[in-house]
């Protein structure tokens, strides 16, 4: 059975938000802005790394590490300028 688990963050004035779609064969999908800027796809509970631009000038490249499992999906934004990844909040769909 698939499901979709959604996580969002604002991170240097935009917003970055992921979808990730559980099952077999697990689809991670990122906005910026609104804009779809990366996808990715994995398989049971391997995470997976999604590397975006967040449109700033220069443009700033982040990461969206989303872990599907085991037990609830978390997702996390790793940026340049923080010193540690960055929790990205769950929001219902």
């Amino acid at each position: 059975m698939r499901r979709r688990h959604h996580f969002h963050i604002d991170h240097a004035g935009h917003s970055v938000s992921t979808t990730i779609e559980t099952g077999h064969r697990v689809e991670v999908e990122v906005l910026v802005d609104g804009r779809e800027t990366g996808h990715a796809t994995t398989h049971g509970d391997r995470p997976v790394l999604v590397h975006v631009e967040l449109p700033t000038v220069p443009p700033t490249p982040v990461t969206v590490r989303a872990t599907p499992g085991p037990g609830v999906p978390r997702c996390v934004l790793e940026a340049p300028d923080a010193a540690q990844p960055l929790v990205m909040s769950p929001r219902p769909y």
